[in-house]
């Protein structure tokens, strides 16, 4: 069996489309076997990243695209150890962003037109209207995901963290945010630990996600599917052993609405409006 195949066959768990489920090999290059080995790694070396590497990072972000070249998004490199034991304190307490030896932090970033327009003494209103700032949540997205393949590519391991949010206003005090700069999610990258390998995590099957000229798929017609699927991540978390945490012992349909199921499940960002106000996003 191919390498590629192999791959496609662990990002599915048993769920591979029939068109990929071939014995010829398919077409393949070294950017599509990074982007199906991709895996989240919580576990690295405390060995620094070679210089230039954020540099190249940065630039592999800057790549991506970005609306109307508007580019309303910036990133703060978080180094200091000191600063990473505050901020996982802050992202519940997470081990990763103390062990990382690089943390970015993304940012939605309109403060930067907002001088450029001020300078030319020009009303900017758009800036407040909530598309600017979903633009910039996107742009942002784009570019951090072009910077995790680059990661990947050099063999190094990322993840991303989703609970900077959980406390806004404390981040953007410790990350020294002015109004109209907003922390979106951070990411940390390393060498990953050998000694404490992760896994592919599998997927939903790809008859759940893709849908072709219309979402023409009823809930029934996804549920053998699903159970499929709560299946394959029984079997991966029991496999990589993560059962010890108490969500783990949960199918995934059981995590998903449980997750969800109330505002105390989002652990502080069901005040994410308020958090924006406070920020200087007074979007319309």
């Amino acid at each position: 069996m191919s390498k590629l195949q192999n791959l496609i066959d662990a990002r599915y768990a048993g769920t591979t489309p029939r068109a990929l489920q071939r014995d010829e090999p398919q077409q393949s290059n070294p950017v599509i076997d990074t982007l199906l080995s991709h895996r989240s790694v919580r576990a690295f070396q405390a060995t620094p990243l070679p210089d230039g590497t954020l540099e190249l990072l940065v630039a592999a972000a800057q790549s991506a695209a970005s609306s109307s070249n508007l580019q309303v998004w910036s990133v703060v490199a978080v180094r200091d150890p000191a600063r990473r034991q505050r901020l996982a304190a802050l992202a519940g307490d997470q081990a990763h962003i103390r062990e990382a030896p690089l943390f970015l932090a993304f940012l939605v970033d309109v403060a930067r037109l907002s001088r450029v327009a001020d300078r030319a003494h020009k009303p900017v209103e758009g800036l407040d209207y909530l598309d600017t700032f979903l633009m910039g949540a996107i742009d942002a997205a784009l570019a951090a995901q072009n910077a995790v393949t680059a990661a990947e590519s050099l063999g190094l391991g990322t993840v991303y963290i989703g609970a900077l949010r959980n406390q806004p206003e404390a981040v953007a005090r410790e990350l020294a945010l002015t109004p109209g700069l907003f922390a979106v999610f951070g990411l940390c990258v390393g060498v990953p630990d050998a000694a404490r390998p992760s896994s592919v995590k599998p997927r939903l099957a790809q008859a759940t996600v893709l849908f072709h000229e219309q979402y023409a798929r009823t809930p029934a017609d996804c549920e053998a599917d699903i159970r499929d699927y709560d299946r394959a991540m029984g079997d991966f978390n029991r496999s990589n052993r993560v059962q010890t945490q108490p969500q783990a012992t949960l199918s995934w349909s059981e995590q998903s609405t449980e997750r969800l199921r109330t505002a105390a499940g989002l652990r502080g960002r069901h005040r994410l409006r308020e958090a924006l106000q406070f920020l200087g996003f007074n979007l319309r």
